[in-house]
């Protein structure tokens, strides 16, 4: 750092996002790499990342049934034979014991209606993502629940982590 010139020190969010980016890239779908972790009182508790369940084969692997299918995104997830990084973070930290009552989860793309079920049901009171999702149900279960969801601007080079290099979306929260 030259004399003179500030660190800027990211906040919380910054923080906790630029880790789930990170978790993304154990991702093994073949469609997006998405990564999540859910925080209490600013302490990682568990992390997930969208792939097949512990033990079997990897998308990379067996190949994608909707991809093969034409799916759209955000359809038809009971083709898919992996899990949500979303799900997987929740399932972790219920597989180990860990109370999430009143954490925060971060994912690298807004969750869809199911993982936002799931984050309900799980008592997290706060959405931190930074890709909006096409899936108004699981924005209006949210709201309805009295969880807070914050779409947090996508950092230069961080896209790729939640898209394929084709993909658009809208980055403002709904």
């Amino acid at each position: 750092m030259a004399d003179g010139e500030e660190r800027r020190r990211p906040s919380w969010d910054e923080y906790f996002m630029r880790i789930a980016h990170e978790v993304a890239k154990r991702s093994t779908c073949l469609r997006r790499s998405v990564g999540a972790l859910v925080v209490l009182d600013k302490r990682i508790l568990a992390t997930g990342y969208n792939g097949a369940p512990s033990g079997l084969p990897h998308c990379s692997e067996t190949g994608c049934l909707r991809e093969q299918l034409n799916v759209p995104s955000g359809e038809r997830h009971e083709l898919c034979r992996g899990l949500h990084a979303e799900m997987n973070a929740l399932l972790q930290g219920a597989r180990h014991g860990i109370r999430m009552d009143g954490g925060t989860l971060y994912s690298t793309l807004v969750p869809c209606s199911l993982c936002c079920k799931m984050a309900i049901n799980t008592g997290i009171k706060r959405v931190v993502a930074a890709v909006n999702y096409p899936d108004g149900l699981g924005r209006d279960m949210l709201l309805r629940a009295g969880v807070d969801l914050v779409v947090v601007p996508v950092e230069e080079g961080r896209a790729a982590t939640a898209l394929l290099p084709d993909e658009t979306v809208d980055e403002e929260p709904a």
